[in-house]
């Protein structure tokens, strides 16, 4: 078995704009930590596989084809066995939200509501971020080199916490206000698995890991950041060598953020907050790496597959609503209230143009490992349900991965006690009901085309009878 990484930094500079909302925001050249792009390549001799990490709030479709591209011609990877991730950090470069050109073809209105109204991505650095992941591909394909891995996993339980709550109306809510009186039960899990594979060359020096952990990047550290992750990768490295590589995958975590609005204090956002959480998370996956077993992690395979998946659409009533909202002074207008009349309209203009999404899903085995990805903002149940029905000793979910669809939440959110801002209809967020069971089957589908690989085991013994001469012997009193 081979392995390779390499990382590249994606930092983006000041005057960009920083995604994470639905308006304008932008970096103000303070930098906390670097962007980047980390990634990891698997060769069983047969196959090769690349798994990357790249801190951003997602990654647009379109980027990701064209780097697959560009790999495949630099170093022959084939474009189905090349994972693309974004950590979703909200501290991060310009990839996101309205894409360059998506609404040309919509009215004058339309257009301004998109490109000087909403938060969009950055042509030009979306242009470097590609070049960039492209050479960071063929460079971890460049290093590979014999390697023994091992994979485990860790349970981190005090860090990642889900936002949604029953409320005694019977209704969700998302985030109802720390210690809030009203507030009943979670409306659903968290997933506290901390899935890690690690790689060590021939010689037993550690060359890196992928790291799988299932939490919102809105810690928000101050400045331009990779948001927690960096804490993640700042604990590894003090351990396991401060030149190793740890490519992040973030799981399922659609309705999971680091605040835990059970808890009186005030902790939850800030240096505080990312050191917390990252340190967490890094201290557990350090403990998997030092107790698993390198071996060889065979087979690495790869499968994807496309689905379609219509929008949701808004009523007439809702657009018209939306329209009367627009066209009133919008200082005379509710903030929130705007904002989601603005995305109805945009939703709308979409609907125009691609009533149906394409929606890439993909398995990515290596050894008794699967990675299992889909471009959302994936509830976390969805995660779980992916866990309990996989065939493999460990499967790692992992969401905003090769594009970005917005949020997928369960029936039971969309339904008549549902409700949360997860659940609202925006040009971001549009997928129908029942979108995240089609995610789930036909990644379990992918799964049972693939035969897990051995788990690495340590040498064994042969039972003894012989008895430690020092211990063998009865109480000696005098």
């Amino acid at each position: 078995m081979k392995v390779g990484f390499s990382e590249r930094d994606i930092t983006p500079r000041a005057g960009m704009e920083r995604p994470g909302g639905y308006g304008k925001a932008f970096h103000d050249g303070n930098v906390h930590d670097p962007c980047k792009i980390r990634a990891v390549v698997f060769n069983d001799g047969n196959n090769r596989v690349a798994l990357v990490g790249i801190d951003t709030l997602d990654v647009p479709r379109v980027l990701v084809q064209n780097a697959r591209i560009g790999i495949e011609k630099a170093c022959g990877i084939k474009p189905d066995a090349i994972m693309v991730g974004a950590s979703h950090s909200h501290s991060a470069g310009p990839l996101s939200m309205v894409l360059p050109g998506q609404f040309d073809h919509a009215s004058e209105l339309v257009q301004r509501l998109a490109y000087e109204m909403s938060s969009c991505a950055d042509p030009e650095y979306m242009k470097t971020v590609e070049k960039l992941l492209i050479e960071a591909v063929t460079e971890a394909n460049d290093n590979l080199t014999d390697a023994k891995c091992g994979v485990g996993s860790g349970y981190e339980d005090k860090s990642a916490f889900n936002r949604r709550f029953i409320m005694k109306n019977g209704m969700a809510c998302t985030h109802p206000g720390k210690c809030n009186p009203d507030i009943v039960k979670p409306a659903g899990p968290t997933d506290p698995e901390v899935g890690v594979i690690g790689a060590w060359d021939s010689e037993g020096k550690f060359l890196g890991c992928v790291v799988n952990f299932a939490c919102h990047g809105t810690t928000s550290p101050g400045g331009t950041s990779a948001d927690w992750i960096y804490y993640l990768e700042k604990t590894i490295r003090s351990v396991m060598g401060d030149q190793a590589i740890v490519v992040f995958l973030n799981g399922a975590c659609g309705d999971i953020t680091q605040v835990n609005n059970l808890s009186p204090y005030n902790i939850d956002f800030g240096e505080r907050a990312a050191r917390f959480v990252g340190t967490r998370v890094g201290a557990e996956a350090v403990k998997v790496l030092v107790s698993v077993e390198p071996g060889e992690l065979i087979p690495v395979s790869s499968l994807t597959k496309i689905l379609k998946i219509p929008r949701r659409k808004p009523s007439p009533a809702r657009l018209q609503r939306a329209f009367d909202i627009i066209n009133q002074d919008r200082s005379q207008v509710d903030s929130t209230d705007w904002t989601f009349a603005k995305e109805i309209i945009l939703l709308d203009a979409l609907i125009e143009k691609e009533p149906i999404v394409d929606v890439e899903v993909q398995a990515i085995q290596v050894g008794p490992a699967v990675f299992l990805a889909n471009p959302s903002e994936f509830f976390c149940q969805y995660g779980l349900n992916l866990k309990a029905k996989s065939n493999f000793p460990f499967t790692f979910p992992v969401e905003l991965a090769n594009d970005c669809v917005g949020y997928i939440p369960t029936e039971d959110a969309m339904g008549e006690h549902g409700g949360g801002y997860e659940t609202r209809l925006t040009s971001y967020s549009n997928l129908e009901v029942g979108a995240g069971d089609k995610i789930v089957n036909a990644l379990i589908d992918l799964t049972k085309e693939m035969t897990p690989g051995a788990v690495p085991e340590p040498p064994k013994v042969d039972p003894s009878k012989v008895r430690w001469s020092y211990g063998n012997v009865p109480p000696e009193i005098s």
